[in-house]
């Protein structure tokens, strides 16, 4: 996604918790501006809220991506109470700061607008991921509310993938899209000012979760 945003002529930050990625990306796309921060640490998220009004009062778009997925059972995990703590953190609370932090600087600009992907498992969760899936069950209720407390002032959007090739799903469930598949659509989508936007098979789960829910639920249970 930040690639093709540069290819489309747009200034990018990327943010991310690993610095040899994010040099390695910068080595490849010199015009990109990276920080590395991990958004689930309160003084970490901050310092990157200070440094976008610093060196970027520009800023009108706000992608919320980071995510975090532990697969366990409730009834036999040791470090249940840090591995919720994270993902809650993570997934929920660091995108809700985000947005109300650098909220005054995008309405600022010109088209601002706040992109939020959240899963196909907001329509029917799986049982191994119990958090995560209530994560982006809250994340997208947010979006949706949020989206009605801006209307007319910015743009908030959603984006509702399946399952994607990603370091993450490493080793997890089959027939994933190729992240290059979901920005396609993506852009798409966003050039058309669709504010919630199903990628790839999450339309079929979408449709069977209003047709047949108990069906949705039966596929979705041990993905």
């Amino acid at each position: 996604m930040a690639r093709r945003f540069v290819a489309l002529g747009n200034r990018v930050i990327v943010t991310g918790r690993d610095r040899s990625k994010l040099a390695k990306l910068q080595q490849d796309l010199p015009q990109i501006h990276t920080f590395a921060c991990d958004l689930a640490y309160e003084k970490e998220l901050d310092e990157l809220v200070l440094y976008l009004e610093k060196n970027h009062p520009d800023l009108n778009v706000l992608v919320n991506n980071a995510a975090i997925q532990y697969n366990y059972d409730f009834t036999d995990e040791k470090e249940l109470v840090y591995k919720i703590a994270y993902e809650v953190k993570t997934n929920l609370t660091a995108p809700l700061k985000l947005i109300g932090l650098l909220l005054p600087q995008l309405l600022h600009n010109p088209e601002p607008a706040i992109v939020n992907v959240s899963t196909g498992l907001i329509f029917a969760p799986k049982k191994s991921a119990a958090v995560y899936c209530g994560t982006k069950a809250g994340l997208h209720t947010f979006t949706k509310a949020l989206r009605y407390q801006l209307e007319g002032k910015a743009k908030v959007f959603e984006v509702i993938p399946p399952l994607v090739d990603t370091p993450m799903t490493a080793g997890r469930g089959t027939g994933k899209i190729a992240p290059e598949q979901l920005v396609e659509e993506f852009v798409e989508a966003f050039r058309r000012d669709k504010c919630e936007i199903s990628i790839g098979k999450t339309k079929l789960l979408r449709f069977l979760q209003r047709l047949a829910p108990s069906v949705a639920d039966r596929i979705m249970k041990n993905k």
